[in-house]
């Protein structure tokens, strides 16, 4: 019901340009510069302006995106309200999430609602957070599990409604054999001379280890790369150095390696949060698949822990 045009606008300000948005929306760039020149001639206003090499938004584009944003939050209300007065959900409903979460926390909900619902079509997408902010920004998803990162949006972000979801803890992982590894009360700084095993650089795995690493007063020696658990703890277990394992994510018994929970204050953890399109957040399925969601976590995290 909203102009495809003003989301067109959304993305060309969340990337910062033409080419970076028909990217992401699988457009090319002069479908996305012909949509832009309908939107400012329908408007009577100029939309965007040169900047050096590039292009930037007028402040009336400013003023479209306020209104915009404004609106979807309030077309997504009606939705939701739409929705709770129907007998049984019908369509399709989309969950997307980061490796772990896809992993241990989307299935059982998918799954319950698959059951529940005949006439719903449930999908799963397993993304990276910045994906995940794509794909509901886009309407390709309804709810996303993330961890925060600095790649996030803010919490004021008045496109999204972002909630906490839980706290994962931070393991560390060291050699079986390593004087950490039988010790009681192990804190982050404990291994800030440690050779470290980090995801590629700009991923969420990277900035998650040098962000708490920085909080613990030292930046890590980024001695090997690892992008998955398995090849990282293979890496541990030769005594290539140690890695950071999020609570949710399962270790191979295998390997000669130790899990050493971290104390201090703040014990490491990486944030999850759900999020849905503003005003959202309150239609049936996804109402249900956040209970779902809870009612697994709750499992995996007793509530002294969460």
């Amino acid at each position: 019901m909203i102009d495809p045009k003003l989301k067109v606008l959304q993305m060309v300000d969340r990337y910062g340009g033409v080419t970076a948005a028909a990217e992401v929306m699988r457009y090319t760039p002069s479908a996305v510069s012909y949509q832009l020149r309908q939107l400012a001639e329908q408007l009577g206003v100029k939309l965007i302006e040169p900047s050096g090499r590039g292009i930037q938004l007028t402040p009336a584009a400013r003023t479209v995106l306020r209104h915009t944003a404004v609106m979807q939050a309030q077309w997504e209300q009606a939705r939701s309200e739409l929705a709770a007065t129907a007998e049984e959900p019908t369509g399709s409903f989309t969950l997307c999430g980061f490796s772990t979460a896809a992993t241990h926390l989307l299935p059982p909900a998918a799954a319950a609602l698959r059951d529940r619902y005949a006439r719903l079509t449930v999908r799963l997408v397993e993304a990276e957070p910045v994906r995940c902010f794509e794909l509901l920004l886009a309407g390709e998803a309804d709810l996303g599990l993330v961890v925060v990162t600095s790649d996030s949006p803010p919490l004021s972000d008045d496109r999204f409604d972002q909630q906490p979801l839980l706290d994962d803890p931070l393991d560390l992982i060291v050699p079986a054999d390593h004087p950490l590894a039988g010790q009681k009360r192990v804190t982050l700084a404990d291994a800030a001379r440690e050779p470290w095993i980090l995801g590629t650089p700009g991923s969420t795995y990277h900035q998650l280890v040098v962000g708490v690493c920085m909080s613990a007063g030292f930046t890590p020696h980024f001695a090997h790369q690892a992008d998955e658990w398995e090849t990282g703890q293979a890496m541990v277990a030769q005594g290539l150095g140690v890695i950071l394992v999020p609570r949710l994510a399962r270790i191979n018994t295998g390997w000669p390696v130790a899990r050493v929970p971290l104390w201090g204050e703040p014990a490491p953890a990486r944030r999850i949060l759900a999020a849905t399109r503003n005003g959202a957040a309150r239609h049936p399925v996804v109402a249900q698949a956040l209970d779902l969601i809870n009612t697994t976590s709750s499992g995996l995290f007793p509530p002294g822990r969460r």
